[in-house]
């Protein structure tokens, strides 16, 4: 679909909505030669007209403005808090720029996939269920050291998983969308991957969800990891084929740590939920205290760009933004 309407210049955009008020007061103080007003993207700003806002910041923990995404047809760029954007250029429309919270995220969950990674290598769950039962037993685990892992998706939270497991002294096998070579060695291309997973340990998933990574581990792709391998995914729950794993765990082929599952929530009586070899977090990875002071300086670093004419960065779609003349 094209734009039906005329582009419009970084220069011009000069009013941004907070969602909440702490973070409203935080960005406002900082921002003199803006206009900052308070908008959840329900209901009506305070302070102005829907029309008058440029840059929407999006709420983080309520998605409820996407049931109504004509609020900000207005609105020449809106930034998510979230890493994830998968749906919601199909809910604005192309005329309206999306830009992602990028590495926002990326310290959080990579902090949750290394502790379901160690949880799991080492049977932390299993301590936890004895310690509650009021049972001391001591029991002989698997290793993190010496474990072939596999991390598919180096973006911001790929990397900083990789970043995060490379003192366990593992094997890191990085995989991406095609092979190529960066300042760190060899990025293997995801068409690689039937031959890397037979000699995986660990696979991490860490990739977003789009059109082609969608059911990207399906039970074909999962049957080519060995025996006793573990699955994290720290991504989004479809692309990993839930049927398909549920079915290799509950064989007590493979194990699995999970911070995402589709669906979500999943099911309490879900065989995931209650199976031997199985830990799953409700979707917590961004979940923490460090993300709300790394999404203000996001906002602060987004306007600095902008002011300068430069394009904002982790955009997902420019939107009619005229990103030509950014940088002149």
């Amino acid at each position: 679909m094209t734009s039906q309407h005329s582009t419009v210049a970084l220069s011009d955009l000069r009013v941004i909505s907070l969602p909440e008020q702490k973070l409203f007061d935080q960005v406002s103080a900082e921002l003199t030669d803006f206009k900052c007003v308070l908008w959840d993207l329900e209901g009506e700003p305070e302070g102005c007209a829907r029309e008058d806002i440029d840059i929407a910041v999006s709420p983080y923990f309520s998605g409820r403005w996407m049931k109504n995404p004509s609020v900000v047809e207005n609105v020449k760029l809106l930034q998510l808090q979230s890493t994830g954007y998968n749906g919601v250029p199909e809910k604005i429309g192309p005329d309206v720029a999306l830009a992602s919270a990028g590495w926002v995220h990326a310290a959080g969950t990579a902090e949750i996939a290394l502790g379901l990674i160690i949880a799991a290598q080492r049977n932390l769950d299993r301590a936890i269920v004895q310690q509650k039962e009021g049972v001391y037993k001591r029991f002989f685990s698997r290793a993190v050291a010496d474990s072939k892992v596999t991390v598919v998706g180096i973006g911001e939270i790929g990397s900083a998983v990789i970043d995060r497991l490379r003192p366990f002294e593992v094997e890191i096998t990085r995989v991406a969308s095609s092979a190529r070579e960066d300042d760190q060695g060899q990025v293997r291309g995801v068409d690689e991957l039937e031959q890397i997973l037979p000699e995986t340990d660990i696979l991490v998933v860490a990739l977003p969800l789009t059109e082609k990574t969608d059911d990207m581990f399906d039970g074909a792709m999962l049957a080519k990891l060995p025996d006793d391998a573990l699955v994290v995914n720290v991504g989004r729950g479809s692309l990993v084929n839930t049927d398909a794993l549920t079915e290799e765990v509950l064989a007590g082929r493979l194990r699995c740590a999970l911070d995402v599952v589709d669906p979500e929530p999943l099911p309490g009586d879900h065989p995931l939920m209650s199976a031997a070899g199985s830990i799953v977090l409700p979707h917590v990875g961004g979940s923490n205290v460090s993300y709300r002071p790394r999404v203000r300086d996001l906002i602060l670093q987004q306007i600095e760009l902008i002011k300068a004419g430069e394009a904002p960065k982790f955009l997902v779609q420019p939107g009619r933004l005229d990103l030509d003349r950014s940088g002149e």
